[in-house]
């Protein structure tokens, strides 16, 4: 029996997931408030601005290269590609390098689940069970129990990296990473007052992200974001990913992209996949288990992604028009997990891992989440086409920039309200924006050491160090 960040009293279950006891009484929100604030004697909030490059350990190019262990070989110069492409880029593959840099920064010691890869890509459109769109962080691969900071952190470095890189100037930067510092000490400030249910039950659907959330340029942005992720369903893809063949439908193989698993290997995830419909809720499985599965294929995705084992089934129901897209990911340990006192007690099963996070921080989720394993590796397996859209943060101005910060700060604080720590973390930041203030600096910090970091990989790539394969 131990106490969470929060005060509660846990019980580990036997896949390791902790469950607060009804026997004990939680901690009085006013005495967590309190122990947040005496935590700024410990760590003073102007030190959240810290960053040294002085005393990290490998170089971002040795990083990059340890990355690639275990990753599909003809894919990592696809990996090296995306990553070289811009800073944003570099940034979104750079998730393990920012996990090492941040253990050594100052933090509280509050330990939420995060996300543990939160920046701007990754927060998008996906549909509720009952078909309505909602907006939430949608990346869970290397979510687990960590310090909110790093959360926050990577969050803001995104919002300024990407402003430059979209030519906007550095005071609009860095009003941008104060809009989404603030949104999100404010919303957490909100959430932390209301009772642990209200706090399960808040979301952001597209009617409040219309009314209350962002400005015009902002809703001109999330508007089409939305359009497009109605028009990303299963039926819409038949078209795309589908072709005929000896009478019935097929996956079409885009190699390098998506290419066909050899027999022995599809068979192991036919397996798998009936394996996967004993995680699921029992109607959800009658419902899954009435589709048969047609075809496999491997579909490259993301950045950081990238050279992971990630399959996409077709799977045929009543018809040929009725069709279900699952996606099964390798799961491997999270980048979060090494610098986290007692995770290898934790977390039997990655895939499982990144399902019970990815429920604990969404207030709703996908209902056919869940987790199997093919051969040796775990995976997670969700919808594949399910109306998930983002909004393309490549391009946009600096007023729709600020706004879209705004709403990702917001969402953020939601998720991590939505575990333990939310009156705590309110008692540390206060009500001033002396800690907004403070993450601005790092941002503009941090972003300098991202920028500098992707250069070290570009050359490191002119130099034949690493393969490179562009535009795929």
């Amino acid at each position: 029996m131990a106490q969470d960040a929060g005060g509660h009293t846990v019980l580990a279950s036997t896949d390791g997931a902790a469950f607060a006891s009804l026997r004990h009484a939680a901690t009085p929100r006013v005495e967590r408030y309190e122990v947040g604030r005496e935590l700024r004697q410990q760590v003073p909030r102007p030190t959240l601005a810290t960053w040294n490059e002085d005393g990290r350990g490998a170089d971002p190019v040795q990083q990059v290269i340890a990355g690639n262990e275990g990753r599909v070989d003809r894919l990592i110069p696809v990996r090296i590609g995306r990553m070289v492409a811009s800073p944003f880029a570099f940034l979104r593959g750079a998730a393990a390098i920012m996990a090492a840099d941040f253990s050594r920064l100052p933090a509280t010691g509050i330990t939420p689940v995060i996300c543990g890869d939160a920046h701007l890509g990754n927060f998008g459109f996906y549909a509720s069970p009952e078909r309505d769109l909602v907006f939430d962080l949608n990346d869970f691969d290397e979510a687990h129990p960590g310090a909110w900071e790093w959360d926050l952190r990577r969050l803001i470095t995104s919002v300024h990296v990407a402003g430059r890189q979209n030519g906007a100037s550095e005071a609009e930067c860095g009003a941008a990473v104060r809009r989404c510092a603030r949104s999100y000490r404010e919303h957490l400030s909100h959430l932390a007052a209301q009772p642990l249910l209200a706090r399960a039950y808040d979301r952001l659907n597209l009617d409040r992200l219309h009314r209350t959330a962002v400005g015009a340029a902002g809703r001109r942005e999330i508007v089409n974001a939305a359009t497009r992720a109605r028009r990303r369903t299963s039926d819409r893809a038949l078209p795309r990913f589908t072709e005929q063949h000896d009478g019935g439908l097929r996956l079409v193989e885009q190699p390098p992209l998506i290419t066909r698993p050899d027999p022995a290997q599809y068979e192991r995830i036919a397996v798998a996949l009936d394996d996967y419909l004993r995680t699921l809720r029992t109607q959800w499985a009658v419902i899954v288990g009435g589709y048969r599965l047609v075809d496999v294929a491997h579909k490259v995705v993301g950045v950081g992604s990238v050279g992971l084992r990630a399959y996409i089934a077709l799977c045929e129901g009543s018809g040929p028009d009725d069709v279900l897209f699952l996606q099964l990911k390798e799961a491997r340990r999270s980048v979060v997990a090494q610098y986290v006192h007692g995770d290898s007690a934790w977390h039997d099963h990655q895939g499982q891992r990144v399902v019970q996070y990815q429920q604990a921080l969404q207030t709703v989720s996908d209902p056919l989440l869940g987790w199997t394993t093919v051969g040796e590796r775990q995976y997670y397996v969700r919808q594949f086409r399910d109306m998930k859209g983002a909004v393309v943060v490549d391009g946009i101005d600096a007023a729709a920039l600020a706004d879209y910060a705004g709403v990702c700060g917001l969402l953020l604080a939601k998720g991590h309200a939505r575990t333990s720590g939310a009156s705590m973390i309110t008692g540390y930041l206060g009500r001033s924006d002396k800690a907004d203030r403070a993450l601005c600096l790092f941002a503009r910090r941090y972003a300098d050491q991202t920028e500098r970091d992707h250069a070290a990989l570009v050359a490191a790539v002119d130099r034949g160090l690493l393969p490179c394969e562009s535009g795929v």
